[in-house]
This record gives structure tokens, sequence and C-alpha cells, in this order.
């Protein structure tokens, strides 16, 4: 996987993670970010694979979540990396599949190894299996306008409350509170209709 080493990693520096996390967001630099991402990379093509079940793709998403963490790690405070990276990741695999109408299904990955496991990924509570992604669709398309754009975009596109009250108009106060009962309404249909 020669692609993987696109950055130079230097062993020696001194900075922890939240450290190199805080000196990315003040100063911007590129090349301080693909130090963060390089431990990392394996594991994000992992979990694009393992969605994408297509070598070049996944190659394609590691690079492109690389773009997108450019301008993410300046907005949002990481105190995790590797779990957030994984969440991003799996997010990002889920809405590439979204978009082309392709659902993974528990079926599809009977006898498969979780890749992910091998990389002992953390914070799993996030996780969306993929027996219940599509569950999870038609059921996102109950919701009123208001708690489906507001879920999609704090779940699924990781924006903060403040980014969510720009983008859409809804005043910040209200979308905390679309958001909560966005996702105590699709609790409720998830589990009267988790197996449609």
């Amino acid at each position: 996987m020669k692609f993987l080493r696109v950055f130079r990693n230097n062993g020696n520096d001194p900075l922890t993670e939240s450290e190199k996390l805080a000196a990315y967001r003040r100063s911007g630099d590129v090349g301080l970010l693909g130090n963060l991402y390089a431990p990392y990379m394996e594991m994000v093509f992992a979990i694009c694979y393992k969605y994408l079940k297509a070598e070049d793709e996944a190659k394609d998403a590691v690079m492109q979540l690389f773009e997108k963490l450019v301008t993410e790690l300046k907005v949002h405070e990481v105190t995790n990396l590797k779990s957030w990276l994984h969440t991003v990741s799996r997010n990002y695999c889920l809405m590439q599949l979204r978009s082309q109408r392709i659902f993974v299904t528990a079926d599809d990955q009977a006898g498969q190894e979780d890749l992910s496991l091998a990389y002992h990924i953390e914070n799993e509570e996030f996780d969306i299996s993929e027996k219940h992604f599509l569950s999870l669709e038609k059921c996102m398309e109950t919701l009123i306008r208001e708690q489906k754009v507001t879920v999609e975009l704090f779940y699924l596109r990781d924006k903060c409350y403040r980014e969510i009250a720009a983008e859409t108009g809804f005043e910040l106060s209200k979308v905390k509170s679309y958001i909560q009962n966005g996702k105590r309404n699709l609790k409720i249909c998830m589990d009267r209709n988790g197996n449609f």
C-alpha cells in the first residue's frame, strides 16, 4: 500500500496529538495535518474498503477525507482523533453509498472479517450498523423537515449547532431541540419498524 506513505511522519516530535491539533487550528499548516493523519491512513483505508468494496474507491476516499480534514479540523474541537476519524470515514462512505442508492446489508458482509476491529476502534456507540441503514433512511423520511435537516447536518455532515443555525436559518435555541426530538423520533421509528 505505497499510496498510504504520502506524508513523512516525524517520530521525534515531542508534541502530543491534542497539542498538534491545536497547533494546526492556529496555523493551518497542512504538513502538520499530514503528520497527524499519517498514522490513521491505514485504518481509514480499511474502513473505506469495507464499505465501498473497491480498492481504487477506497484510496480516493482516503485522500478526499484528508482534504475534508483541512477545513473540518479548523472548526471542530476534536479530543480523540482516532474515534473522530472513524466516525467521519464511516459517515463519508455511507453518504457515498447513499448517493449511489447502494445499501450495504449484514448479508453482504457475511463471511468477511470486520477490518476495523484490527485497529481496536473505540467509541462504537455511534456506529450505525449496515443492516439498519435502509431502515434508518426510511425513518429519516418520517421526520418533520426541521428535524430531518438538522439531524442530517449534525450526524452525517458533522456540523455544530452554530453552523446548522447559519446554514438553515433556524434559531440556535431551536437547533438543539430539533436534533434531540429528531433523534428520539428516529429511535421510536427504528424500534417499531427496525426490519422493513
